[in-house]
């Protein structure tokens, strides 16, 4: 069974943007490619079971288990060796990144405190948005109770539109909630 998100798309958004933008071809037109979710864990160097929960709560968040970054090189004055695990991320692509994009747009920001909308400036100029969240309890599967560390993560929409512009506009069409 296909997204509902990826429904939207195929039936409404992918007309609309054919349409707004006048492409000739329909492999112009901006589809999303995948949603990256990075979440740094530098303060938990020397507590591994703070490592494990952190992955167990990107786990839940994505529906797909994480990779853990490791630093590249020694950082003395933030005491990193080369080679510690300094973070996690998790690549959604498919229908997982759909299913993901329509929780995230309709149920996890609208949780966040004095939610307003999300930035227009997040564009990168490539057609990516980037973006982060201050805390992971905005997503519904993450009990309150068991949280041991808010931590916050970045969000990052890689997009296959050229200009920030037609970037914004799939977004929007697909629920993105931009501010005013």
């Amino acid at each position: 069974m296909a997204a509902r998100m990826k429904e939207k798309y195929n039936a409404e958004v992918f007309p609309a943007l054919k349409e707004k933008f006048q492409y000739k071809n329909v492999m112009e037109v901006p589809k999303l490619e995948k949603i990256t979710l990075n979440m740094g864990l530098g303060d938990v160097k020397d507590n591994p079971k703070l490592i494990e929960a952190a992955v167990k709560e990107m786990a839940t968040i994505a529906g797909q288990a994480p990779v853990l970054t490791k630093s590249r090189k020694s950082i003395a004055n933030f005491k990193i060796r080369s080679g510690m695990t300094v973070g996690c991320k998790v690549t959604l692509r498919g229908d997982r990144m759909y299913e993901f994009a329509d929780k995230f747009f309709n149920i996890a920001l609208p949780r966040v405190r004095d939610f307003k909308g999300v930035s227009k400036n997040s564009f990168d100029g490539r057609g990516n948005y980037a973006m982060g969240v201050k805390e992971q309890l905005i997503f519904p599967e993450i009990v309150y109770d068991q949280v041991e560390k808010v931590r916050g993560m970045d969000i990052v929409f890689t997009t296959t539109a050229k200009t920030d512009e037609e970037a914004q506009a799939l977004l929007a069409m697909l629920g993105m909630p931009f501010e005013k």
